[in-house]
């Protein structure tokens, strides 16, 4: 495993994280046994940083649970979350940091991030708040050890948020399809010029870049290099620059983990060749074309109102552009349940905008669902969804 040094703190960080967003999942809920296989296994494999957050469900629970079983919390550092989305006022802090420590099963968090931080209007508003004393008072007591954010938000926001407080870590989406959008480049730099070890989260567009590629593009990467898979090519693109310190994987399989951890053995800044980049630019040509919605599939905009499946909804679309509309009719039908009233359709959208409130990547979600049901709810799909809903007895589409 290769390390980079947390300037702020001294530290040495593992390059590859173990993104908690994502465990293995059986019927709905967290698989705890192939959690734990994953945990340890990625501790064995030299990974130290585990980021986690308190509206991941089961997340916090099943890393405290995994690492005081094992008694591996010294050797890790975790990152968790303080649910800012949730607060209502200054009384809320201790109430969910309280709460996090108790699933994490212990008494203090290594990184302390201010969850999804989009500008300087909502820091303010926490500022107003008392943030500012609260993580002095637990930085004192040692149950806080670094204070950090995550970003949301658009790139003079971000550069702005760097000046507004002494940040120790910052957490943002960067991945070679996403180089200037968010923080991009310019705040990942700026960040890592002020000492502040980055972190990157989303470094496969939430598995985009990963299985999702459109086969022209990952004919590309496979003409290039046969041995390394796409998911590959997108994280050694991310740790072939010097400013990422970490960089978040989801990964809820142990051959990602296999995977991933051989390949941060090797990866160092600047080795990526010139041929190599050219590689990444005609590849992201070819991805362009066909990723329409710019959703990851984090479901911070569910649960809706209504039962529409919104990812699977944005997942479908894209995929009949970049793999073929029958593929993207066949992904949307199976996301959905076409003959039930509780449908997960895009047609059920009573555009309240609940959603977009939540969504990281600030997506125009009631637009984007009209451009679903336009391309993947045709009218004659339309009309024999009608007569099978008829045909077992429950009423017409609205």
């Amino acid at each position: 495993m290769q390390f980079r040094t947390d300037k702020k703190s001294g530290g040495k960080l593992s390059i590859l994280g173990m993104g908690c967003m994502r465990f293995p999942r059986n019927l709905g809920v967290t698989d705890t046994k192939e959690a734990e296989r994953l945990i340890l296994g990625a501790i064995e494999r030299g990974v130290n940083y585990f980021d986690t957050a308190y509206i991941y469900p089961g997340s916090e629970e099943v890393l405290g649970a995994v690492l005081a079983k094992a008694g591996a919390r010294g050797k890790v550092s975790i990152a968790t979350k303080l649910p800012l989305v949730l607060c209502r006022s200054g009384a809320d802090f201790d109430k969910f940091f309280d709460k996090e420590l108790e699933r994490l099963q212990t008494d203090y968090v290594d990184y302390y991030l201010m969850h999804m931080l989009t500008d300087m209007a909502l820091w303010d508003k926490f500022r107003s708040w008392g943030i500012e004393d609260w993580l002095a008072e637990k930085k004192r007591r040692g149950q806080i050890r670094q204070a950090g954010f995550s970003f949301h938000g658009q790139r003079d926001e971000f550069l702005r948020l760097l000046d507004a407080y002494p940040w120790e870590l910052c957490q943002i989406q960067y991945n070679y399809s996403d180089e200037n959008y968010q923080a991009g480049v310019t705040g990942l730099k700026k960040a890592a010029q002020m000492g502040l070890p980055v972190v990157v989260m989303e470094p496969l567009l939430g598995g985009k870049l990963a299985g999702g590629l459109p086969p022209d593009a990952a004919a590309l990467f496979k003409q290039a290099n046969q041995a390394l898979s796409p998911a590959g090519w997108a994280l050694r693109w991310l740790w072939n620059q010097s400013e990422v310190t970490v960089v978040l994987s989801g990964m809820n399989a142990l051959g990602q983990l296999e995977e991933n951890a051989a390949l941060a053995e090797s990866s160092v800044p600047g080795m990526l060749t010139d041929a190599e980049h050219a590689v990444y630019r005609e590849v992201l040509e070819v991805f362009n074309k066909s990723y329409k919605i710019h959703c990851t599939g984090c479901n911070y905009c569910m649960p809706c109102p209504k039962n529409v499946n919104i990812p699977g909804c944005f997942a479908a679309y894209n995929t009949s552009y970049s793999i073929g509309f029958v593929a993207g009719m066949q992904q949307y039908m199976t996301s959905s349940v076409p003959t039930s009233d509780n449908t997960g359709r895009a047609v059920q959208c009573v555009e309240c905008g609940k959603c977009e409130k939540h969504c990281p990547q600030h997506i125009a979600i009631r637009r984007e669902l009209k451009a679903v049901r336009r391309r993947l709810e045709p009218w004659w799909l339309r009309l024999g969804i009608g007569a099978a809903r008829a045909f077992l007895g429950r009423k017409m589409l609205p």
